[in-house]
């Protein structure tokens, strides 16, 4: 069962729900799916008896009399069913398209309400092979169900034909049904494990491709392209392992089809003939046992629908995967009137079965800047996301104005407080657009007053439409991007702004006029500052020196800078 918290999906527990969803969100399509191809069926079933029945009044009326009605009628199913063919392509198409769309807008918004854990778990790649990939296969569960549906009523129909016809006929094509249904089943189980092989494989394909283009620079630079190719191509064997296995698994049930349907149907027809001979059948009726026989053992039809089935389950089942990852939870509570006061207590927190922050225990009060520096490793970034609740400790609470961040309602969250990163990501049609990012609405005056802030009007007005240049075309420097990033901060009233390593590419100037607006903007606000550069630490209130994945010390620049380890950080460039 799929419930929400605070607008947001819940994980799902059952990674086949997917599948069973989409399905009732096409219900409607579905059913009438269903119901063309059911009548299709029929109408195939008709045909043989329609065709028997013209035969025998040629036969019995050689000149023609009452035999042209049955013609006709011949003709008129036989027209009848071009055209349902026609309407349940066009039903599938778009009932699998609607499925698949459903399926797209359900996992991006999980995704987004997971936040950058699903990241970290299965990969930008991974994840959008299955976004893309996965999500169309499954989206073809719906259509490809109400077909297999209909496709089964073709057999089990034939075969009461043949018992209507008489009784022997349907006997002898049931002593070798067990036989057929062994054939199915059997095709099914090995199919599912070959397909889910497939998929990942593709997956792991896609993750390596998505992690070379984020490297590209680096691959070029280092002319490493040829081996970057070997690596992102490495599970190709196995694909290609798992995509034969999957053409041997259906050509050797076709194989084992072939060698048993026409078996059956000889069967049917031999005692088809015996029938015949005593005068129990007609030649009519011979004709329509013959194309019943086919119908009945048309294990061929049956094979597709399942093999598309069983692709669309192994790829919900991926789908699962990702929506049964818990999304981030909130509560209800709003802040109380205060300055922003920070507070860690006893935060611990991991990642990859490491300790990267152990017991930390910090206070910032509201309306102080602090900054945060250590060696590289040191846990810096993981605490600034653990100040914002992009991340949750293992261990610890987090407060803000006295109110733990889970019990914030996510909107008073997001308002109270403001990013800036080392690498921001430019969202939004245009330059106005990104400044404003997350402000419904943001007037022209704050975007302006955000990117003055953070050095980045002069620039901004050079582009060719100012700020309604779109972000595609606005040729940007590392810098530049960072001062949009910062920009897009200023432009917030927020209660606490985190500046993740968002000043390290600007020069020394622009980063002290930088730093100079952030401690001129919102008075009454807290800022925590992720520092790599002494004349950062140097202007913060405070300084948080994280050593070891504990807090080493508290206190001004000027304190710490007696401590020999502390004056290490920033002589090695890592601050």
């Amino acid at each position: 069962m799929t419930t929400t918290t605070h607008g947001r999906p819940a994980p799902t527990q059952n990674p086949a729900s997917p599948l069973r969803e989409s399905v009732r969100r096409t219900g409607a399509r579905c059913a009438v799916l269903f119901l063309v191809a059911t009548v299709s069926t029929g109408l195939s079933l008709a045909l043989p008896l329609t065709l028997g029945r013209a035969l025998d009044m040629l036969l019995t009326h050689p000149d023609g009399t009452g035999a042209m009605r049955w013609v006709l009628w011949c003709a008129g199913i036989v027209l009848l069913l071009a055209v349902l063919d026609a309407v349940e392509t066009v039903l599938g198409g778009t009932t699998s398209a609607h499925a698949t769309a459903w399926l797209r807008h359900r996992l991006t918004g999980h995704l987004l309400a997971v936040g950058p854990r699903a990241g970290e778990r299965f990969g930008s790649g991974e994840l959008v092979a299955r976004l893309v990939g996965n999500a169309a296969q499954a989206g073809t569960a719906p259509a490809s169900l109400a077909a297999l549906l209909a496709a089964l009523a073709g057999p089990v129909g034939a075969v009461v034909a043949l018992g209507l016809l008489d009784p022997w006929l349907a006997a002898v094509f049931l002593a070798g049904a067990p036989l057929l249904a062994l054939l199915l089943r059997t095709f099914t189980q090995d199919s599912s494990r070959c397909v889910a092989d497939y998929q990942e494989a593709q997956g792991r394909i896609a993750g390596g491709l998505s992690e070379a283009i984020g490297g590209s620079r680096t691959i070029a630079a280092c002319g490493t392209a040829d081996r970057e190719v070997a690596r992102v191509l490495r599970p190709l064997p196995e694909l290609t392992r798992a995509g034969h296995r999957m053409w041997h698994v259906q050509g050797r049930a076709a194989a084992r089809a072939v060698a048993l349907a026409p078996l059956l149907q000889l069967g049917v027809v031999a005692v088809a003939g015996v029938l015949l001979v005593r005068g129990r059948l007609t030649v009519g009726e011979m004709l329509a046992a013959s194309r019943y026989a086919v119908l009945a053992a048309g294990v061929g039809v049956l094979v597709g629908q399942l093999s598309g089935l069983v692709r669309a389950r192994a790829s919900a089942r991926r789908l699962g995967e990702v929506l049964a990852e818990p999304v981030t939870p909130y509560g209800s509570r709003r802040l109380p009137p205060g300055q922003g006061r920070l507070e860690l207590r006893g935060v611990t927190a991991r990642r990859g079965g490491r300790t990267l922050l152990d017991g930390v225990d910090l206070v910032v009060p509201g309306g102080s800047t602090l900054a945060v520096v250590g060696r590289s490793g040191a846990g810096k970034s993981l605490l600034a996301a653990l100040a914002g609740r992009l991340a949750d400790p293992d261990d610890g609470t987090v407060l803000l104005d006295g109110v733990p961040l889970p019990e914030l309602d996510h909107d008073e969250l997001r308002r109270a407080i403001g990013y800036a990163f080392e690498r921001p990501a430019l969202l939004g049609d245009t330059v106005a657009d990104t400044i404003g990012f997350g402000v419904r609405a943001a007037p022209p005056d704050r975007i302006r007053a955000g990117a003055a802030a953070a050095r980045a009007d002069t620039f901004v007005r050079r582009l060719p439409d100012g700020y309604a240049t779109p972000c595609r075309d606005a040729p940007l420097s590392g810098g530049e991007r960072q001062r949009l990033g910062l920009a897009r901060v200023l432009a917030r009233d927020s209660r606490l702004l985190v500046l993740d390593d968002a000043l390290s590419s600007l020069d020394t100037v622009t980063e002290h006029q930088v730093v100079d607006a952030l401690l001129n903007h919102s008075p009454g606000g807290t800022r925590v500052i992720v520092a790599h550069r002494v004349s950062t630490a140097a202007r913060a209130d405070s300084v948080a020196w994280l050593d070891g994945g504990r807090v080493g010390a508290v206190g001004t620049h000027a304190r710490l800078w007696r401590e020999r380890g502390y004056r290490e950080v920033f002589a090695d460039g890592e601050g």
